[in-house]
């Protein structure tokens, strides 16, 4: 689900602030990889706005890699997203870990999914 609003009183355009939490959402992971957004009449009608103002905060997020349109399928977050350094740094180095250990693959991943919950 997505939670978006829009400050009528604010300097920033309605767009902007539209574009801005989209993209934050996905920077942060509260809409992850894959996450189906609303259809550009759907939220202008949630929020209240005309379409041609969520439709430019739409293409301006597609034009920055956060989001993909797939046709008549709908809008999603973007399935590649510039990855966090220290995140793929750690990856690197567990992987490493991992098979100077001996572990296979779907054993390395089944001890990240016994910590991820702890996290």
């Amino acid at each position: 689900m997505i939670t978006v609003s829009v400050d009528p009183g604010s300097g920033e355009a309605p767009f902007e602030q539209v574009r801005r939490q989209v993209a934050a959402a996905a920077t942060s992971g509260t809409l992850g990889p894959g996450h189906k957004l609303p259809t550009v009449r759907q939220l202008a009608a949630d929020l209240g706005l005309a379409v041609n103002t969520v439709a430019r905060a739409y293409r301006e997020l597609e034009a920055d890699g956060v989001i993909e349109t797939h046709g008549r399928r709908g809008t999603f977050i973007a399935s590649t997203r510039t990855a966090d350094p220290d995140a793929t740094a750690a990856a690197a180095t567990f992987v490493d870990v991992a098979r100077r250990r001996g572990l296979g693959r779907d054993e390395a991943v089944r001890l990240v999914e016994q910590q991820w919950p702890r996290v």
